[in-house]
C-alpha cells in the first residue's frame, strides 16, 4: 500500500494533517504554490524527477499547493507548534549573517583560531555546526553562481570535507554585520586579498580559488535565503507565522524543511 503512495512524485497538499506531515519529512521539501487559474508548473516535473534520483527518495520531496488554499482563513496552513515544541529553534532580534569556514580551513586545522578573530572582532555566534554539505544542498545554494565556469568546481570543493557553519550577529560598532563580516573576509580572490587587505581572513587562510576559507552572505536578503537553508530552524524577529510558506507564484518556489 506504502508504495503505490509513494509513486506520486508531487503530493497534493489541501488540509493541515498533510500541511504538518510534509513538515515532519527528514531532507528537502520543494512547494510549487500555483495559481488555480494556470494549475502547476508541469514542465519542470521530469527535472524534480531527475533531482529526486540522484539526491535519493527519502531525502527530497516535492508538494503542490494552490495559492488561494494559503489565503482562506478557514483553510490557512499554521505553522504553530505545541507548547515545548520549539525548545532548540534560535531567533534573534539582531541582524544576521552566514559565516562558513570552508572545508580547505577545517581540514588544515584553522578552524580555531578562525572563530577566534571572528569572535575578537566584535561578532557574537549564535549558532554554529561543523558538518559535510550535500551536493544537491550545494547546487541550491550556489544556484545564482550555476552558470560560470567554475560552478561544478565550486560545488565540488564545497562537498569534499567538513565545513563549519555560523550565524552571526554583531554587538559592537555602527556598520551593519553583513558589510562587517565582508570586510574581515577581504576580497574573494586570496591573492588580492594579501595585496589589498593583508590582515584579512582569505589573505591569511586562503590559497587560491576556490579554496579561500571563508563564505560569507553578499546582503540582508541573500544572509535570510542562507541561513534558511543551512539553518532551517533559526527563526528571523520579524517572521510572522506565515513567513516560512513560500510565495504565491506560478513557478515552483522551494521551502526548505529540516536538513538531517
Amino acid at each position: 500500500m506504502g508504495s503505490k503512495k509513494e509513486m506520486a512524485l508531487q503530493v497534493n497538499i489541501s488540509t493541515q494533517e498533510l500541511w504538518e506531515e510534509m513538515l515532519s519529512s527528514k531532507g528537502l521539501t520543494v512547494v510549487d504554490v500555483y495559481q488555480g487559474w494556470c494549475g502547476p508548473c508541469k514542465p519542470v516535473v521530469s527535472l524534480f524527477q531527475k533531482m529526486r534520483i540522484e539526491v535519493g527518495l527519502d531525502l527530497l520531496h516535492f508538494a503542490l499547493i494552490e495559492d488561494e488554499a494559503l489565503s482562506d482563513e478557514d483553510e490557512c496552513f499554521s505553522h504553530e507548534k505545541e507548547d515545548g515544541d520549539d525548545e532548540d529553534a534560535v531567533s534573534s532580534e539582531k541582524a544576521c549573517t552566514l559565516a562558513v569556514i570552508k572545508p580547505d580551513a577545517v581540514v588544515h586545522g584553522k578552524t580555531d583560531e578562525i572563530i577566534t578573530k571572528i569572535q575578537e572582532a566584535g561578532f557574537d555566534i549564535l549558532t554554529d555546526e561543523e558538518r559535510a554539505t550535500r551536493e544537491a544542498e550545494m547546487r541550491l545554494f550556489y544556484q545564482h553562481r550555476a552558470g560560470e565556469e567554475a560552478f561544478e568546481k565550486l560545488v565540488h570543493h564545497m562537498c569534499s570535507g567538513p565545513s563549519h557553519l555560523l550565524n552571526l550577529t554583531r554587538t559592537e560598532g555602527t556598520e551593519d554585520v553583513v558589510t562587517a563580516w565582508q570586510t574581515l573576509m577581504g576580497p574573494c580572490d586570496p591573492d588580492v586579498a594579501r595585496r589589498e587587505q593583508p590582515d584579512s581572513l582569505r589573505a591569511q587562510y586562503g590559497t587560491e580559488m576556490p579554496f579561500n576559507a571563508v563564505h560569507g552572505s553578499r546582503d540582508s536578503e541573500d544572509a535570510r535565503r542562507e541561513l534558511a537553508l543551512l539553518f532551517p530552524s533559526f527563526k528571523f524577529s520579524d517572521q510572522v507565522p506565515e513567513a516560512p510558506l513560500v510565495e504565491s507564484s506560478v513557478q515552483p518556489r522551494l521551502r526548505v524543511n529540516a536538513l538531517d
